[in-house]
Order: C-alpha cells, then structure tokens, then sequence
C-alpha cells in the first residue's frame, strides 16, 4: 500500500495529517531516529549537537533515498501517457512526508539538550521516550484503518512500540 492509498482510507479522513497518522514511512523514520540516537549518543565525545546533526542529516538522507525510491517505482508502474517526472517527484514526496515529518519530533526533543533547556542524557531519554511514544501511536492510527477491535489496535501500538523499546534496551545494556 502506498502512501497515496492510505491516506485515501484514514480512519480522521482524507487529509494529510491523517495520511501522516497511518504513515509506514513514519514508523520506519521513527526507527532509524531513534537507532541514529543510540548509535550516536553513545559514542565518547559526542556532544548533544552531534547526536542532532547525525540524527537529522540521517534522516534526510533516509527521506532522500525513499523519495527516490517512489519516485522510480512510480515511473515503473504507472501506465499512462502523462506520466512524467514532475508528478513522479510530487507523487514521491507525498508517499515520504511521513517519514520526515514524524521522524523530526524526537530530534526537537534532543534540541532541548543542545540549547540547555534540559541535561543533555536527559535530552537523549526524552527523545527515545517520544519516539517510542509516537511509535505506539503510530502502531494504534494504523490499525484503526483495519479493525474497531481495541485489543487490535493495542496490540499494534505495543508491537509498533516495541521497536523503539528494542533500541532504548540496547542503550541501556551499552551503559551497563
């Protein structure tokens, strides 16, 4: 399913924070934040500021290679005349503002700790927190478009979660 037909089946209907809400590409941009996260906090000298610029040039270059992606795969698939790279690129990033969009919310959380609003490890658990958090949330929206079922639904907010829970139990073992 692309991102295209999702956000035709959005449970909050058609518009494009619903087709974010259902996102794959959210998820999978959440993921690679938060391993970006751990993979770069623990490194010995990193600063907070090391963690935000890794995290987010990560990211970007994520989002970069899956427009890409969308952007062939549509070129491929699409079999009318009128198919052309302008509506390729449009088609591309509609298909990987999730991802991006999602993804940016734990780095804002990280910039609390590179502008001193909080520690900077405090900075790095907040993040991970709202990125499990959105993971969850993610896992819930997307499977509000299959079922009304509430242990369903749960059961994909925990599943979805669980990822980010992985990569925060991975962080914790480095640091034991």
């Amino acid at each position: 399913m692309t991102g295209h037909d999702t956000k035709q089946r959005t449970p909050g209907g058609t518009g494009w924070i619903g087709a974010l809400v259902t996102s794959a590409e959210g998820v999978y941009g959440l993921i690679v934040v938060a391993g970006v996260i751990v993979v770069s906090s623990d490194l010995g000298d990193a600063t907070t500021a090391d963690v935000v610029l890794s995290a987010t040039a990560t990211l970007l270059v994520f989002f970069a290679a899956h427009v890409y992606a969308a952007v062939l795969s549509w070129l491929t698939t699409v079999h009318d005349e009128g198919r052309d790279l302008g509506t390729a690129v449009r088609h591309g990033l509609r298909d990987s503002a999730g991802m991006l969009l999602v993804g940016v919310l734990p780095v804002l959380a990280l910039c609390l700790g590179m502008v001193g609003i909080v520690r900077a490890t405090d900075a790095v658990w907040l993040a991970l927190g709202v990125d499990v958090l959105l993971l969850g949330l993610l896992g819930w929206f997307i499977a509000t478009i299959r079922t009304s079922q509430i242990w369903v639904r749960l059961g994909s907010a925990l599943v979805t979660a669980a990822f980010g829970g992985a990569l925060i139990l991975l962080k914790a073992a480095v640091h034991h």
